[in-house]
């Protein structure tokens, strides 16, 4: 197959150019992605369009293209006379779930944690303490079984369980709140969730503390007490800080 080739309209060729073609922007993006996050490339450094397709044997169209999301989530930008640049950190758009990402795959990866659990602890508390105000009978019962079911992962050791039902707990939890700006966060906590897991800053067996503390914003959600949902979500953020506080102060990684 020839790259940068337009395919015909009648859709047979690209057909089967599209899938190789989207795999090659998957893997360029995500490996130059997670190198600028990285440090690879400091602020003010310029991207070479040429330089790029020969690092990675792909067509230009494909650089491009990754090019355009890159600047799309404000990672780049174009100058005259300079080219492509990378642009400082503090113009990346750091909600984006694939930034987290690639952040959490890069050596800043402790300082990504960091500021992800300090946002959350800022926002599930409260997240549950309108749930408790505003869930559905049903909605509470399922989060209240869905908590039990996380015990009995956590028990088991079955870390794999226990990750998907940890990011369907709070993902329910979010959503019961009624707050919209709110569940758009949820892409947010399953990438940390996931991330944690994937790079083993977490404990492969929940501690029990944890597991409770779930039960009891649960708990506190179905009998509408938003305060001791607020109260056991805010433990249950700290808990987690403490976890990847031990975890990273062992690493000694440098927090960027």
């Amino acid at each position: 197959m020839i790259l940068g080739v337009e395919p015909y309209s009648s859709g047979g060729i690209a057909a089967q150019h599209a899938p190789a073609e989207a795999g090659l922007h998957a893997r360029v993006l995500e490996h130059l992605g997670t190198a600028i996050c990285g440090g690879e490339f400091a602020p003010g450094a310029v991207l070479n369009i040429d330089e790029l397709v020969d690092r990675y044997e792909v067509s230009r169209s494909v650089v491009r293209e990754v090019l355009r999301v890159l600047a799309s989530i404000g990672f780049i930008e174009t100058r005259r006379r300079v080219g492509v640049t990378i642009r400082p950190a503090h113009d990346w758009n750091v909600f984006d779930p694939q930034v987290i990402r690639w952040r959490l795959a890069s050596d800043s990866r402790i300082a990504q944690l960091r500021s992800i659990t300090e946002l959350r602890t800022a926002i599930e508390p409260h997240a549950a303490m309108l749930a408790a105000s505003r869930v559905g009978h049903d909605e509470a019962s399922d989060l209240v079984g869905l908590a039990a079911k996380m015990w009995a992962a956590g028990q088991a050791g079955d870390e794999e369980r226990f990750l998907r039902l940890d990011i369907e707990f709070h993902r329910r939890v979010l959503l019961a709140s009624g707050n919209e700006m709110f569940v758009r966060l949820q892409d947010l906590v399953a990438e940390v969730l996931t991330g944690r897991h994937k790079h083993h800053l977490m404990p492969h067996h929940p501690h029990e503390q944890a597991l409770q503390l779930h039960a009891e914003v649960a708990q506190a959600i179905q009998r509408h007490d938003g305060e001791r949902a607020r109260e056991a979500m805010v433990q249950l953020m700290e808990q987690a800080f403490d976890e990847m506080k031990s975890i990273w102060d062992q690493t000694a990684e440098p927090a960027r």
